[in-house]
């Protein structure tokens, strides 16, 4: 079996293609064909393919080509459907969802954010159909479903974001806006509105996490990578052959650290990590106007940041309670 050794060595076996295991019948991949690129078995494996799709794959890129395509088209029509300025502008174009005057009504005339709902929900239907595809391929294949799960925490914010909390508020237009600088916008406005995020204690754990996560990845690749001449890159087999590799790694982070992760645990403290990150973050924004109100007040009652000082203006909007 054909396999990639080590980015130092640039070496690229080709043999026959690696096609999996085999699956049930009536479950053959819908995309057999396999190919080799010299340019991604540069940094990985040079086989591409096979690929399966399944009906849950196939209906995936379906919704997504109609969101996509309903989002372009909104994006070419605001710029009097001229090709040239869509590439010019297209950083700055949006497409909006509802104004508060709708509410939460689905039933929303397209000129007025009808094409937002619409884009919304092929997007969504094509993000869950795709989770399901994940699941079952894990399953068929006996994997574990930590994949899934994972990307499962990530749909968590998106649909926070962009159905859960608008249903809560009443009202589309608390919705993140389809666009590249329109939803960078759309979050420094949320932040102001509510007080500043930066005092939402799940904000803080959100990031607290994003940055465990990028040491945490960084540690171990750095460590696999210093140890790929002994053969650190092959894992799995390392877990169960013990050689120099692992041993040389774990003695290092013995040494520095004053203990070492295994090779399994490791994968775990990366996982929760990374799924921590969007899961508190989108409980933070569910909270945000629903439970609480400004942010920065909140903080200064429950001793979490310390008040201005006195200016002998006072407050307009009054210290009030949480959720009043």
């Amino acid at each position: 079996m054909a396999r990639y050794q080590n980015i130092f060595t640039q070496v690229q076996l080709r043999s026959a293609p690696e096609m999996g295991v085999p699956l049930p019948v009536g479950e053959e991949p819908r995309i057999r064909a396999t190919s080799f690129n010299h340019w991604l078995g540069l940094v990985g494996q040079a086989q591409i393919g096979p690929v399966y799709l399944g009906w849950t794959g196939v209906a995936a890129l379906i919704c997504g080509f109609l969101a996509f395509e309903i989002i372009g088209l909104n994006m070419l029509a605001s710029v009097g459907w001229d090709p040239i300025q869509l590439v010019r502008q297209l950083p700055w174009l949006a497409l909006e969802p509802p104004g508060p005057e709708w509410g939460f009504d689905p039933f929303v005339p397209l000129a007025e954010g009808g094409w937002w709902i619409m884009a919304g929900f092929f997007l969504t239907t094509s993000i869950m159909l795709w989770w399901v595809r994940t699941y079952r391929r894990a399953r068929a294949l006996g994997m574990g479903t930590h994949v899934a799960w994972a990307f499962l925490a990530t749909i968590w914010l998106y649909l926070v974001l962009g159905f859960i909390r608008p249903a809560f508020m009443g009202s589309w237009a608390e919705a993140v806006p389809f666009g590249i600088f329109p939803h960078l916008d759309w979050t420094a406005a949320f932040s102001i509105r509510y007080g500043n995020l930066f005092y939402n204690p799940f904000h803080a754990l959100s990031i607290v996490f994003l940055y465990g996560s990028t040491l945490l990845f960084a540690m171990h690749g750095a460590t696999i990578l210093a140890v790929g001449r002994y053969g650190g890159e092959r894992e799995i087999e390392q877990i169960t052959d013990r050689g120099t590799a692992s041993e040389r790694a774990a003695l290092f982070w013995r040494w520095t650290m004053g203990f070492n992760a295994t090779m399994e645990s490791i994968h775990r403290w990366a996982w929760w990590f990374a799924v921590l990150t969007t899961l508190t973050g989108g409980i933070g924004i569910l909270l945000t106007g629903t439970v609480v109100d400004n942010w920065y007040l909140w903080a200064q009652q429950h001793q979490f940041a310390p008040a201005y000082p006195d200016t002998g203006v006072v407050d307009p909007a009054g210290i009030r309670s949480v959720g009043e």
